[in-house]
């Protein structure tokens, strides 16, 4: 499914206007959360969702106004039981719906940063966190400034707590994840369902027919091909995760060595400490960068415990998502 601004940049390429709405803020229980955008175009189909009912009927009647008018609005929709009555949000909570023309939403900083969103959207860029600075005056809103930064932390929409009088919704726009396994073995499969529940994209690397099979990894990408030439040849987004867990230690050597020379981030072996070892000083004699043998992680895995294929597999996932939301750099 493309991104939100993607479709926006489709829009633009065929001379459309639209204006977007963004919960900014929520209090109490609410049908979406903070970061959660609609777009609005000319011909009145939007993309996207609020939550529905009637606040979004009148979210989508601000965007449409805004669209003709230029401005800003930033009303608060307090999902009371009178609201609930007509619109079957029985919520209790309070959302802050900003809506905006999409030229005022995507101009930052005196650029517009429409394209730098959809690389990052796509996972073929750099995530990036988009600053919203809004000022309470009791349960009203209003917007002050917007900012635009490399995004670190979770990659999930946030509201900050600014100081007394601002707070700022922080929203990281990032790619899906993906994680590519090098090997098809019993762990690798174990990999691939466990990693598709977190909503990874995964991608399988082996050479051997019995052990390529599609119907062996359903819902993954499997690339039956020498798997070390394969890692030197893929493109690796930002949030892309290599695992290497091949059938033996020559065969993960290889891939280690083709590893290294890509850009991939985050590069994880599986097996024992004597095997890290002995790859780190097949690395050094072929010339890798102390810094980028160091960047391997191996033994893969939060130190659980386990020790059967799913037990394994936890543990690798575990770790790769402490790194996508820790804040730890791969």
């Amino acid at each position: 499914m493309i991104s939100l601004f993607h479709h926006m940049l489709e829009l633009r390429r065929r001379g459309r206007t639209f204006a977007v709405a963004t919960i900014v803020r929520t209090h109490g229980s609410t049908p979406q959360v903070a970061g959660a955008k609609l777009v609005l175009d000319d011909q009145g189909t939007f993309v996207g969702t609020l939550g529905g009912g009637c606040v979004e009927a009148d979210a989508i009647d601000a965007a449409r106004e805004v669209m003709a008018k230029g401005g800003r609005t930033l009303r608060a929709y307090e999902l009371t039981e009178d609201l609930a009555w007509n619109s079957g949000l029985v919520c209790g909570g309070t959302m802050w719906i900003l809506a905006e023309r999409g030229d005022d939403a995507l101009m930052i900083e005196g650029r517009d940063v429409l394209e730098d969103l959809v690389g990052a959207a796509a996972g073929t860029a750099q995530p990036l966190a988009v600053r919203t600075r809004f000022r309470r005056k009791g349960r009203q809103h209003e917007f002050v400034s917007r900012a635009i930064e490399p995004a670190e932390g979770a990659p999930t929409p946030r509201v900050a707590h600014i100081d007394d009088q601002d707070d700022e919704l922080i929203d990281v726009i990032a790619g899906k994840p993906r994680i590519v396994i090098a090997g098809g073995g019993h762990v690798s499969l174990a990999l691939m369902r466990q990693a598709q529940l977190l909503d990874f994209d995964v991608t399988i690397l082996e050479d051997r027919p019995h052990f390529a099979g599609k119907e062996r990894f359903p819902g993954a990408t499997v690339i039956e091909a020498d798997v070390a030439e394969t890692i030197a040849s893929l493109h690796y987004g930002w949030h892309t995760f290599l695992v290497i867990a091949t059938r033996g230690h020559k065969m993960d050597a290889d891939c280690a060595l083709a590893a290294v020379r890509t850009n991939v981030r985050y590069i994880g072996l599986l097996g024992s400490r004597r095997k890290k070892v002995m790859i780190d000083q097949m690395l050094r004699q072929e010339g890798v960068d102390e810094a980028r043998i160091q960047s391997i992680r191996s033994p893969i895995g939060l130190n659980l415990g386990g020790r059967t294929p799913a037990e394994i597999a936890l543990a690798v996932l575990a770790e790769i998502t402490q790194a996508r939301y820790q804040s730890e750099r791969p």
